[in-house]
């Protein structure tokens, strides 16, 4: 194949998949060496870095995917929201989500903890929509299980693996962005029958200072570390 033949293969190849390309994947289906591979994605990402594209190749979650600009993100959720609701969260699931985000594995009595509240519900609500996962169980006296963030969540906020996690206020705005602006986020109530509901909180990032300071887990200080990761920027839309 031409390097000519392999951009326009590759350009294709990120169109078509439903979940980023990886690096093998793009080899394989090239039948080309992956540092040649890489050397072609690097080549295709510059290409649309240029003003007069209003999409681009952006590496998230292992991968790469095309994702409209920033400077085009208001336009494209006008036009989404025109076709489908969007994914609406109460203010509890996303506080709930940040505490997985910053403090996993998680079990649900540790987010309970911090939260002050029964977060069962939440917990349903964020595994239907495939934000978190379950990662086994702590060896501990009942096994509760654990949870963290899925895939599905490192596509939702443009984030290439955790190490990306930005600080939480930087958090705050990026889910703003990736949940459709203040609309994305629905008003507080139960999650279940019988839940009870969180008192109005001031802002995810006083549900991450409890996070960070809770003494008894390594994972707090680690979360701390990842908070200060820059970010890569708010989430766009799937390709249109």
């Amino acid at each position: 194949m031409t390097p000519q033949e392999i951009q326009a293969s590759l350009e294709a190849i990120i169109y078509a998949a439903d979940e980023p390309a990886t690096l093998d994947q793009i080899a394989k289906a090239l039948g080309i060496e992956k540092p040649e591979a890489r050397a072609a994605l690097d080549l295709l990402v510059a290409a649309y870095q240029t003003d007069d594209r209003g999409i681009e190749v952006r590496k998230v979650a292992h991968g790469w995917k095309f994702y409209t600009k920033a400077q085009h993100h208001d336009a494209v959720r006008k036009f989404i929201k025109s076709l489908q609701p969007p994914l609406r969260l109460t203010m509890p699931a996303l506080e709930t989500l940040a505490v997985i985000a910053y403090k996993q594995p998680a079990t649900v009595p540790e987010i309970n903890e911090i939260r002050g509240v029964n977060v069962g519900g939440v917990i349903k609500t964020l595994l239907e929509k495939h934000l978190i996962t379950t990662a086994g169980r702590k060896p501990v006296i009942g096994r509760p299980i654990l949870y963290r963030t899925s895939r599905q969540f490192l596509m939702r906020f443009g984030l290439s693996d955790l190490e990306e996690l930005p600080s939480l206020k930087e958090f705050e705005q990026l889910a703003q962005a990736a949940l459709g602006s203040d609309e994305g986020v629905a008003p507080i109530e139960a999650e279940a029958p019988g839940e009870a509901v969180a008192e109005p909180a001031a802002s995810v990032a006083e549900t991450h200072e409890q996070v960070t300071n809770s003494p008894d887990e390594e994972s707090a200080a680690e979360g701390s570390e990842a908070a200060r990761a820059a970010s890569a920027g708010a989430t766009s839309s799937d390709k249109s």
